[in-house]
């Protein structure tokens, strides 16, 4: 597997419209991309930093990843992605070297590109995203 950045820190927030402001206004960024993803029951806003996006994670449903990872531990830093050149081939990869998955095959996430989730038992404490636009 070879990573070729850090793709973006995905942190989880209540409301993307009270967000948006404190990146826009006080740091100076500006969001360029609001998506929801039905099936993953999230709401996203995208910032560019240099090569690194922040990805700001609103959940549409309380039952949710996000909306359980809220209500279990607040608002934050829920995850980092890294890019490689082929998340299945990549999540296979660390598969055959024993760590474990939350996704044993990549599937579509925001910006179309294809993802998958390393579990945080695996990467000291750190859900750990693998995404690549194959």
């Amino acid at each position: 597997m070879k990573i070729t950045h850090i793709e973006h820190i995905g942190i989880a927030v209540e409301s993307i419209d009270e967000a948006i402001p404190f990146y826009e206004k006080v740091l100076g960024l500006k969001c360029y991309k609001v998506e929801e993803i039905e099936d993953q029951k999230v709401k996203t806003a995208f910032f560019m930093v240099g090569q690194t996006k922040i990805e700001l994670l609103e959940s549409t449903s309380p039952d949710g990843p996000i909306g359980k990872f809220i209500e279990k531990k607040g608002p934050g830093i829920h995850h980092l992605a890294f890019a490689v050149d082929n998340t299945n081939e990549s999540l296979n990869e660390l598969d055959k070297k024993g760590i474990r998955l939350i996704d044993k095959e990549g599937r579509k996430g925001a910006e179309g590109l294809n993802i998958g989730f390393v579990h945080p038992k695996s990467t000291l404490g750190v859900l750990t995203e693998i995404c690549s636009c194959d």
